[in-house]
Order: structure tokens, then C-alpha cells, then sequence
């Protein structure tokens, strides 16, 4: 479905006056629907035509695209409703995806439908993707970038190599150009057992927290070595409630900020739900999304309420949840495609220590030059003069450092990350 913008929406037109949208569902299993919002880019200087296509995934897992990462970061209106100065939608056409299945507006006709590892998550994508370029034929030979935050890193990598598959046997026609993690979940292990010194150097945890805060990473590791991965999830709560405990509740999103004290007799995956999923679905969100937008967009079945399944898939991920996918980045960079890393670094949950250490593991030929660079200071769009990031890239792989940002570097640092994505897609 092809529509105008929220103008349409609030001046009660109904013809197009503002920048071109389109959605629409996609079953990709029987009884797996995925929704999709698309908006095309809305540039004074170039048309849509002459700009790249992002997708963009949120994490979670049940974190949802269309909602959180079009309102709180990067689409044309913030929550609301007012222009985004830093909207990636002036510098490319943007892409948002409601997945796994459960997410946002996506549903599940029943329960045993749900994604259950980042495999079903890819082969469930291909599927959408394959509709879309199938559908929207004008966008297959323009490039085309899959972001990502959270957990939607590493979702992104096990979709960006299966993709990278499909395109080599023609089932998918795009013109694929590059993949972009930030502060993703790629390596769960090497987060945690950083987050003890990470927290010690930054003045958040004394002698005593630093040694409760490693003991209680270490049974996460542990847990992982024996490949006992649904143990590895909860004792990952274990280790969250433990940081908690000695920081006095220091946000995982952004150690600068603070949570307040919660329920701490919930279970660990209500746990888990309560601090990674219910942030990305605050109310004024949710009455937001349940309310004008349901009614903008027109298609969503009556039965479906925007969230009302994120709880779901994030439980049914539990078991694939602390699995890591480093090996899936090392296959990406040797088959040639463009992988970036950027890190946030206020952020915890995926700290840039954590980053660090499996970046500097990675078996891809290319890595020992790259770990030889010196890193390039690049000045905050925001503040000329100041620093806003340094970067480094070698050959198809880069790595951005965003300063004074946390886990969501695009609502913390908009300019800085509009920058980096026009450098990414070769615009700046």
C-alpha cells in the first residue's frame, strides 16, 4: 500500500503531499506475517533513484523497527510526531522491518510459529526480501545496506550471509552492498566478562563489585563452554542483577544514566523481557503506534496489537540467545562483503571492550592490518572542532568509535550518526 505521509494523516487529505511511503505484510511462513514500512528518500539535492535503500533492524529480539527505531531514531517524525533534523530517510531510502515474527506489528497465527534461533530469522527474511525487490522491481539495482542495533546485529550478519548466497544463485535480485552492527550482539561472552573492568574504570563498581561482577560473568562463560545455552541466558539475568546490585542500578543502555529498582523476584526471562524489551515499547510509544498509526496504516488485522507479541519472541530466543556468530562475520569480510562495526561508547549491555576483543579474533585474512591502524578522529557535525568519532577501515572492514553515545547511538548522537551513515554508503 502506497501512501503520502502524515500530512495525509493530519490535514484529512487524500492525496499525497509529503515524501512517498509504502507498506505492507509478507507471509513468510504459514502463519509467520512480517510487516514492512518503506520510506522512499526525501532529499533537496538527489532523488530516491540516486540514494541508497537501508534496512534497518531492531534488537531485542522483539524490538520493533517500525516503531522504536522510526520514532526514537532515524525515521522522518520523532514519538512526536514533529521533523527529525537527523533523519537517515534525507540520505537514503529507509527500510523498516518488523522481525522475528512477533515483533511490532508482525504476528503469529499460533505458537508454535515463532522463530526459535537466527536461522528461522534468515530464512524468514529472505522471504520477505525476496517480495520486496519482486515488488518494488525499482529498487534491485539500487545499493542497498542492512543496519542494525542490539540484537539486531546479529541478526542482520546470518541474514546478510544468507542473502549474500541468494544473490550468487539469482533467487534474489538486489544490489547488496555492505552490512553495518552497532553495538551488536556478536559475541554475548566477550560482553559480559567486560562489563566488570568496563564498569571498574569508569568509577561504577569498588574492589568488591569488581570481583562479585566477574565471578558471576564467569558462570556465563562457563555456561557457554558446555554449550548449556538456555543456562548461559539465565545466568546472563544472574549477572545483570548482579551489576545492578553493585552500581546501584547503572542503566545497561547508558552508564551515565540510571534505572530505577524493579520487581527482582520476577523470573530470570521476565527479567531479561522487563529490561530489554519493555524500554523499546514505553507507553507513549505504544499509545502512539496502537493509536494514529494503526489507523494511517490501514492493514493491520484487528486482532493484532502493535507489541502484544514481543514477550513471545523474545522467550522463544532464549536458547539461541547467547550463541555467538563471530564465525558468520568472518564468512561475510571473505566473501568480499563490506562489514562495519560501530560502538556506542556510554554502552554497557554491548560495551566497546567486548567489541574489541572479538574483533581482534576474527580469522579473516585482512584483520592483522587492520588491527596495525591507527585509528582517524572525525569532528562532531553538531560541534565543529570537537571530536565525535574516530574510525578505521581496512579493505571491506571498518570500524567507528561514537563518542558520548550509548546503545542507541542514533537518538543519542543524531548528527554524528547521520555522518557515519554517508560515509558508509559513500556520500561523504
Amino acid at each position: 500500500m502506497d501512501a503520502g505521509g502524515f500530512l495525509v494523516l493530519l490535514l484529512g487529505l487524500s492525496t499525497p503531499v509529503a515524501s512517498k511511503e509504502a507498506w505492507s505484510y509478507v507471509e513468510v511462513r504459514d502463519g509467520a506475517h512480517m510487516f514492512w514500512w518503506l520510506y522512499y528518500a526525501d532529499s533537496a539535492s538527489a532523488q530516491y533513484e540516486n540514494l541508497p535503500l537501508v534496512m534497518w533492524l531492531q534488537g531485542g529480539p522483539g524490538g520493533s523497527g517500525t516503531g522504536f527505531g522510526n520514532f526514537e531514531e532515524i525515521g522522518p517524525l520523532n514519538r512526536d510526531l514533529e521533523p527529525r533534523k537527523t533523519s537517515w530517510v534525507q540520505a537514503a531510502s529507509v527500510l523498516f522491518v518488523d522481525n522475528p515474527v512477533g515483533t511490532g506489528f508482525s504476528y503469529t497465527d499460533r505458537p508454535d510459529a515463532y522463530a526459535t534461533n537466527v536461522a528461522t530469522v534468515a530464512s524468514d527474511m529472505l522471504v520477505l526480501l525476496k517480495n520486496f525487490f519482486t515488488e518494488k522491481p525499482e529498487f534491485q539495482s539500487i545499493p542497498f545496506y542492512i543496519f542494525s542495533e542490539s540484537y539486531g546485529g546479529k541478526m542482520a550478519a546470518a541474514i546478510s550471509l544468507e542473502l549474500t548466497k541468494a544473490i550468487t544463485k539469482g533467487t534474489v535480485k538486489c544490489n547488496f552492498s555492505g552490512v553495518a552492527l552497532g553495538d551488536s550482539w556478536i559475541s554475548p561472552v566477550d560482553s559480559v566478562m567486560t562489563w566488570g573492568p568496563y564498569l571498574y574504570t569508569t568509577s561504577l563498581l569498588d574492589d568488591y563489585g569488581l570481583a562479585e561482577v566477574n565471578k558471576a560473568a564467569e558462570a556465563v562463560k562457563q555456561a557457554v563452554e558446555q554449550q548449556e545455552f538456555l543456562k548461559a541466558t539465565e545466568m546472563w539475568s544472574v549477572a545483570e542483577n548482579v551489576v545492578e546490585q553493585n552500581t546501584n542500578g547503572v542503566n545497561f543502555y547508558n552508564i551515565l544514566t540510571q534505572d530505577s529498582d524493579e520487581n527482582h523476584k520476577l523470573t530470570h526471562l521476565a527479567l531479561q523481557i522487563l529490561r530489554h524489551i519493555r524500554p523499546l515499547q514505553r507507553q507513549s510509544l505504544s499509545d502512539l503506534m496502537n493509536g494514529p498509526i494503526r489507523k494511517k496504516l490501514g492493514i493491520i488485522p484487528q486482532n493484532v496489537t502493535w507489541g502484544g507479541q514481543a514477550d513471545e519472541v523474545f522467550t522463544n530466543m532464549a536458547g539461541d540467545f547467547m550463541k555467538p556468530v563471530v564465525d558468520i562475520v568472518d564468512q561475510l569480510l571473505t566473501a568480499g562483503v563490506n562489514v562495519t562495526v560501530y560502538n556506542g561508547q556510554l554502552d554497557l549491555i554491548v560495551d566497546t571492550l567486548g567489541q574489541e576483543l572479538w574483533v581482534k579474533q576474527l580469522k579473516w585474512e585482512g584483520i592483522p592490518s587492520f588491527n596495525k591502524l591507527r585509528w582517524t578522529p572525525l569532528d562532531d557535525p553538531a560541534s565543529p572542532h570537537i571530536t565525535g568519532a574516530f574510525y578505521k577501515t581496512y579493505k571491506n572492514f571498518a570500524f567507528y568509535w561514537i563518542l558520548k553515545a550509548g546503545h542507541m547511538i542514533p537518538s543519542d548522537q543524531g548528527p554524528m550518526a547521520l555522518q557515519m551513515l554517508k560515509m558508509i554508503t559513500q556520500q561523504a
